[in-house]
């Protein structure tokens, strides 16, 4: 009985085998006719099934739009709401590097899922990620990462999401990413990064602060009650209908602290900084891009304007200026020729209405908060257009180092506030034209050692020297225009001797 059972199972094993190979060999021929896999069936036609009769709702978050044009503010809020609060609950959790070496910051992993009671619902977060199959084979696998958030909830709490929830996840985010946020310096690199950003960016470490600053006291606080003002003045922007932002243009020689001026800014209201190269752009189009590409609570540096492009007040070129220039063309070689062709396509291409319409236009409109800060070493030369009220704001002079600028620095490098020299300095300052960089290079200690007195008194050379230099500039351009004077006279004489040798 035993034997004859044995031989009827073996028979069953022998026919489903024949079946299993049948079908398969049934599904090889069957398949080059089939448009979709059967998993992709299940995936399409199981997953509605189940959803209909599920009593959950999802929302997927997604880190990019279809294009990958530019991160979703939404998921960097969710991101940084779900960083606070997962920590202490997923199991599995990524370690990335916070402010400084020493600490780190935890975040929910991929493939994980955490739970939140709020206001008597519960809700569940899950974070996952796509790799295409061309990425698992790519030198690159990041390139084609697809991350996203999913939220799932019982339907009857579906007013509930929509209404309070998802409002208090984002602002909750929003501020835990101010609070956390590691302050960064971009530069436009000229070409897409490979997570397709015009920009490329370090941490932001500037030390500068408004108490460094070598500046009257009036006018820093001038300054940073100005900025505060307009940090705290969204609601205010939108009632006067202006877009929140605001320009700022910084003017005066060179070495007067106009960049430390930017860093101090940066660090007071905590904004990013976005340092902008004209000369690279290659046309208004680009440059549109690299503005939507920029963040809210930043600050959009264009420093020397007045070298970046032809911006000055002459916009036409006078008409023998045009015969002059296309005489030399006509006279030069086609060498010549496709040489200049090449300069003019390497050229930027932006004009001045197109940075005209980035300040000030429809699209400065996107993100909000933003300050525009300029700098330039020669103000007359810039067209007016580009810096008048309601463009450039706030116009900021930064002048030769003053007696309170000095006090502030020699605070910074010497950690002095009186001393019997200090009269002396007075005195020559309010004769003497130097610039803070220059008073600050005479107070650092070339030692370990600092010598008050050492440096004071070498300060006070420094003082004597560019006072006599600027006599002697004086008594030389006086000189000139005696010259002149003397030459024009002359001239006069003699035009008077001919007509009266004609008359």
């Amino acid at each position: 009985m035993e034997i004859k059972e044995m031989m009827m199972t073996g028979k069953l094993w022998t026919s489903l085998g024949s079946t299993a190979a049948a079908l398969m060999v049934g599904w090889a021929m069957f398949q080059p006719f089939c448009p979709l896999d059967p998993r992709d069936y299940f995936n399409k036609y199981g997953h509605k099934l189940v959803t209909f009769f599920s009593p959950y709702i999802e929302i997927r978050f997604s880190e990019f739009d279809a294009k990958r044009f530019k991160r979703s503010e939404v998921y960097s809020a969710i991101e940084a709401y779900l960083m606070f609060n997962s920590s202490k609950q997923a199991k599995r959790l990524k370690a990335d590097a916070g402010k400084n070496s020493r600490s780190v910051v935890l975040s929910m992993d991929d493939e994980e899922q955490v739970t939140e009671e709020f206001q008597g619902a519960t809700f569940w977060w899950s974070s996952y990620k796509t790799v295409s199959r061309a990425a698992m084979f790519s030198y690159y696998p990041n390139s084609d990462e697809k991350r996203y958030y999913v939220l799932t909830f019982h339907k009857r709490y579906r007013d509930l999401v929509t209404v309070s929830y998802l409002n208090h996840v984002i602002e909750e985010g929003k501020t835990v990413r101010v609070t956390n946020k590691q302050r960064k310096i971009y530069t436009n690199n000229g070409s897409d990064d490979s997570d397709g950003s015009n920009w490329s960016h370090v941490v932001f470490e500037h030390p500068s602060t408004f108490q460094t600053l070598a500046m009257d006291p009036k006018k820093k606080t001038e300054i940073m009650e100005d900025l505060i003002t307009f940090k705290k003045s969204k609601d205010y922007y939108k009632k006067i209908g202006k877009a929140w932002k605001r320009g700022y243009l910084l003017y005066g020689p060179p070495g007067t602290g106009k960049s430390s001026m930017i860093a101090a800014i940066a660090n007071l209201l905590d904004y990013d900084v976005y340092d902008l190269e004209l000369t690279i752009v290659k046309n208004n189009t680009e440059l549109r891009k690299l503005l939507i590409e920029t963040s809210g609570k930043s600050i959009i540096v264009i420093e020397d304007i007045d070298c970046s492009l032809d911006l000055t007040g002459q916009r036409k070129k006078n008409k023998k200026e045009k015969e002059k220039e296309k005489k030399e063309g006509e006279a030069n070689s086609d060498a010549i020729k496709e040489e200049e062709e090449k300069r003019k396509d390497k050229e930027s291409k932006v004009t001045l209405s197109g940075l005209l319409n980035f300040i000030d236009g429809l699209w400065s409109a996107i993100g909000g908060e933003r300050l525009i800060i300029f700098t330039t070493n020669c103000v007359d030369q810039l067209d007016p257009a580009l810096i008048r009220r309601g463009r450039m704001d706030k116009h900021i002079e930064m002048s030769y180092c003053s007696y309170e600028g000095f006090k502030v620095l020699a605070k910074n490098y010497l950690d002095l506030e009186s001393d019997p020299l200090f009269d002396t300095i007075h005195g020559l300052l309010n004769d003497t034209e130097i610039t803070p960089a220059d008073v600050a290079e005479n107070l650092m200690s070339k030692t370990f050692e600092v010598n008050a007195k050492e440096c004071l008194e070498a300060l006070i050379s420094a003082l004597l020297e560019a006072k006599e230099r600027a006599r002697l500039k004086a008594d030389e351009a006086m000189a000139a225009a005696k010259k002149v004077g003397e030459t024009s006279t002359l001239t006069q004489e003699d035009e008077e001797g001919r007509e009266g040798i004609v008359d």
